[in-house]
């Protein structure tokens, strides 16, 4: 397993075998997100995505809250880089200032829908504006009774921009949810996050909660990881794509996936009645 002892904002640590733990870890600041935790989200989620030891990911924050949204202090940086000090700067190269402020956020999410393993997001009381977008680039998302959810750009006057309006239509499948939460930035609960697909179950406590994530992930970690990080490729390709161009990137998937030792395995497992044992890869 990589050293990921290095992380400021993330507090990293093996559960199981082959389950990463991931916790955002800014607990006092109910783990508000600014420039640091993104570059450090892209950085984390490109090294699991190449550590043979990781096979699932469960991703959860310390403290109250998943996530808070925005740290105010991004904002702030934001202004900075809008200041020109004693320069007088247009409107057009302001825009090219504040563009990669953007960028590193949406790169630093896509890098968890990326990740060559799954990712579940526990998510536990606030989960508001970068929580969503965070979220919705995870596989699976359970949360507490207590979440509650936000899309909270409108009421500081943006608009999302950072995958919510991208993603969450896609993961709950209903425009007008989407677009009533896009307009309002209103809290939603736990059961109407349930209701409309974003989380697939709700859990009385937190501590219910996290032992289910963890329980889905050990019996992911037991499957073939060949098998698994194929079908999060496949999935995430195949929703952005038609039909037919999705089959064709599966079955050039597999034309390399059918030649894999984990089908032996498999095979002589069931002959057997066993369970079968994967090589890490």
């Amino acid at each position: 397993m990589m050293d990921y002892s290095h992380f400021k904002t993330f507090e990293v640590r093996m559960l199981a075998p082959g389950v990463l733990g991931v916790a955002m870890n800014r607990p006092r600041k109910r783990n508000a997100q600014n420039r640091l935790m993104w570059v450090e989200t892209g950085q984390l989620f490109s090294l699991i995505s190449s550590d043979s030891d990781v096979r699932v990911v469960v991703l959860s924050g310390n403290g109250k809250a998943f996530t808070a949204g925005l740290d105010i202090s991004a904002l702030a940086d934001t202004g900075s880089e809008l200041s020109g000090g004693d320069e007088e700067i247009d409107v057009a190269r302001k825009g090219l200032r504040i563009e990669p402020g953007i960028a590193l956020p949406q790169e630093s999410f896509t890098a968890i829908e990326k990740c060559r393993v799954p990712v579940i997001a526990a998510i536990h009381g606030a989960c508001i504006g970068a929580g969503i977008d965070m979220s919705t680039a995870c596989d699976v998302r359970y949360c507490s009774q207590d979440a509650y959810f936000s899309i909270r750009e409108v009421a500081v006057g943006l608009a999302a921009d950072v995958g919510t309006l991208q993603r969450l239509p896609k993961v709950v499948g209903n425009d007008s949810f989407v677009r009533e939460l896009a307009y309002t930035a209103r809290d939603f609960t736990s059961a109407e996050a349930k209701e409309f697909g974003l989380v697939s179950r709700v859990f009385n406590t937190r501590e219910e909660m996290f032992g289910a994530a963890l329980a889905l992930a050990k019996s992911i970690a037991a499957m073939s990881p060949i098998a698994v990080a194929a079908t999060k490729r496949s999935l995430v390709f195949s929703r952005d794509n038609p039909v037919s161009v999705g089959l064709e990137h599966v079955r050039v998937l597999n034309m390399l996936n059918l030649q894999s030792d984990d089908l032996t395995k498999s095979a002589m497992a069931a002959f057997s009645k066993e369970k079968p044992t994967f090589s890490k890869l």
